[in-house]
């Protein structure tokens, strides 16, 4: 069976990726493969992808991987009934909502309480000596 899926190229740190049509069972970097199709940079977020090409093998029985579904589509090729397009609906649950700030009671701010001016006069007034032992 062929998958078409990203082959990864570029320098270290700075990675770039062929759309490649291959063998399921084979690693994408073992260089048997039947067809390049497109590429896609990941910093710049350009795709080029033939869409003619890519359509002939889907028709044919390709199975693309998620990225590439996603890539494929951007281009404007018809996908067949069949893949399975991610929705961007899906999201990843929160397993503590309760712990959540927004989710907390909210706690009434203390206001800050100025001193009475005897209690004030007082606090300056030199401190009397403590008793001696």
């Amino acid at each position: 069976m062929l998958a078409i899926r990203l082959q990864r190229l570029g320098r270290s740190g700075y990675p770039t990726y062929r759309v490649a049509v291959q063998e399921s069972q084979r690693h994408p970097s073992s260089g048997r493969v039947v067809a390049y199709v497109g590429s896609y940079n990941p910093h710049t977020k350009q795709s080029h992808v033939q869409v003619e090409l890519a359509q002939k093998y889907l028709d044919n029985g390709a199975q693309p991987s998620p990225r590439v579904v996603k890539l494929l589509k951007d281009a404007g090729v018809v996908l067949p009934k069949w893949v399975n397009e991610l929705g961007s609906a899906k999201q990843k649950g929160i397993r503590h909502p309760d712990k959540l700030r927004k989710n907390q009671p909210k706690e009434e701010p203390v206001a800050e309480v100025a001193p009475a001016p005897e209690a004030a006069e007082a606090d300056t007034a030199e401190p009397t000596e403590a008793p001696a032992k």
